[in-house]
């Protein structure tokens, strides 16, 4: 295990350079793949379902 002590803007711009360097069909399955970890990221509430309400007037 290789530890590397950098600054945020180092860190980035090498993300970014490796991204870059993928197909643009690796860029898009990269994207899908991520959007499908993210469901999986521990959240503090669950959304809760919408529930639908009825307003009554009364005349």
């Amino acid at each position: 295990m290789e530890l590397k002590f950098q600054t945020k803007e180092e860190s980035n711009r090498q993300q970014e350079e490796a991204f870059l360097k993928l197909s643009k069909p690796e860029r898009v399955w990269r994207f899908f793949e991520l959007m499908q970890k993210s469901k999986s990221l521990p959240v503090k509430e669950k959304p809760q379902k919408a529930n639908n309400f009825i307003i009554n007037i009364q005349l």
